[in-house]
């Protein structure tokens, strides 16, 4: 069991702060990472913290749990908060995520797999293409993503 799920048993479902972060991984090709969740919503992979985590060991954790790939040295690019992000889960979980994004051109292993879970399929798009079905949240850090490698 996980930090957050044993936070949960003691509070319910009441508003949390949690702190998690978004990778966006970019290929050699300039390509971007997606992911296409189980909600059938494309975004960067990315998730909470842990206990004793750095973001950056998070970021790293999360981008191969979610995607199957290895990936090295994390560059920042913003931290993302306030009430326009509060989310309301179906189960009655509420929670203001700080969001803190990183972007990465070091791939340095891994085979690209989705993890059957929370993932269904992993692909790397242009970002003249990306899917219709993009979690809005993620347009935001995509925007961001853009301005900081100037592509």
């Amino acid at each position: 069991m996980g930090y957050i799920e044993d936070l949960r048993k003691e509070v319910g479902h009441r508003p949390l702060i949690l702190v998690g972060v978004a990778v966006a991984a970019i290929n050699e090709k300039g390509q971007l990472l997606l992911q296409k969740r189980s909600d059938g919503m494309w975004g960067v992979p990315g998730g909470f913290m842990e206990l004793g985590e750095s973001t950056e060991e998070a970021g790293r954790r999360e981008v191969l749990e979610e995607t199957g790939i290895e990936v090295g040295k994390l560059e920042l690019v913003g931290v993302f908060s306030g009430k326009q992000h509060f989310v309301k889960l179906r189960n009655g979980d509420e929670f203001y995520p700080v969001t803190v994004a990183y972007v990465t051109k070091e791939i340095i292993g891994g085979t690209l797999k989705a993890d059957g879970q929370e993932t269904t399929e992993v692909k790397y798009f242009h970002l003249k293409e990306l899917p219709d079905e993009l979690n809005p949240l993620i347009k935001n850090l995509i925007k961001q993503y853009s301005l900081t490698l100037s592509i």
